[in-house]
């Protein structure tokens, strides 16, 4: 509390209406960046440690949730096995991007070289996966910094094909697609203005909206949904589905779904809320 800006914030919070609790622990770091995870794509630790490297963590994640329920997940990241073999990043070609898989920060993954081998591939393992119908559950997909739409190193076209390719190929299978629900999502909106509610959860708050497309034979096409929800809401929705418990009794997984209020959809009237998302489906289809 005795932090520059801190006490503005926290004050803010409290003065609401409904007052937001901060869910701030006490003597926790937290993380409001970009920083490197603690360890290299072989499972070594990354050294020597710089000001933006994050040393290795065994904070719960939604892998841990996920194998303690028997269901697989593979993170697959475009790159990984140049990544790999390229630990110092000297071929041009190593567009992996390493901050964006939370599992290689984690150290119940990354110092256990069969989880490694499970849980983290390349995209060229998705692509098999897609054709011979052997997709893990959970599949999460991350293109390379060449092809993944950032403006500092692509272009929204590239990541366009991107995606159109993957879902070309799961709806190729009409296997796999009958059961799969696709979600397409990016990590900013191109700018920091947004005329739209942002909802104010804990301290660190939401930020400003990004899109969130999904694609699934059980969605409908050119439908907007107004639950509020954030990047946690896949992770809620992967809960549901399965019948889970929240990752940990303090994540925002444990937010109950929205209640909308009469006069603007956006805003719940029971804040902090997020969507697990079922309310895009209709699973009478």
């Amino acid at each position: 509390m005795s932090q520059p800006a801190v006490p503005a914030i926290v004050n803010y919070l409290e003065s609401l209406s409904t007052p937001i609790n901060p869910r701030c622990a006490p003597n926790t770091y937290y993380l409001l960046n970009n920083y490197n995870p603690g360890y290299t794509g072989q499972g070594t630790p990354e050294t020597p440690y710089s000001a933006y490297t994050i040393p290795p963590t065994s904070v719960r994640h939604i892998g841990d949730v996920l194998s303690a329920a028997n269901i697989n997940y593979t993170y697959f990241g475009e790159g990984w096995d140049l990544y790999v073999s390229d630990p110092l990043g000297q071929n041009p070609y190593d567009s992996y991007c390493n901050i964006c898989n939370p599992f290689q920060y984690a150290s119940d993954i990354m110092t256990n070289t069969s989880e490694i081998e499970a849980h983290i591939q390349d995209t060229s393992s998705l692509y098999e996966q897609i054709d011979t119908t052997t997709l893990p559950p959970v599949s999460i997909v991350k293109p390379g910094g060449f092809v993944d739409g950032h403006p500092a190193s692509s272009k929204l076209d590239l990541f366009e094909g991107f995606v159109n390719n993957i879902v070309n190929k799961v709806q190729a299978n009409p296997t796999l697609w009958a059961s799969t629900a696709i979600f397409i999502t990016w990590d900013e909106g191109g700018g920091y203005y947004d005329s739209g509610y942002v909802q104010p959860v804990d301290y660190f708050g939401d930020g400003t909206r990004i899109p969130l497309l999904i694609v699934s034979p059980y969605s409908t096409g050119g439908i907007v949904n107004h639950s509020y929800a954030d990047h946690v809401s896949i992770i809620k929705f992967i809960e549901r589905n399965w019948g889970l418990s929240p990752i940990t009794k303090r994540s925002r997984d444990n937010f109950p779904n929205p209640v909308a209020g009469p006069r603007n959809p956006y805003v719940p009237t029971n804040s902090p809320a997020l969507d697990d998302l079922f309310d895009a489906f209709n699973f009478n289809n």
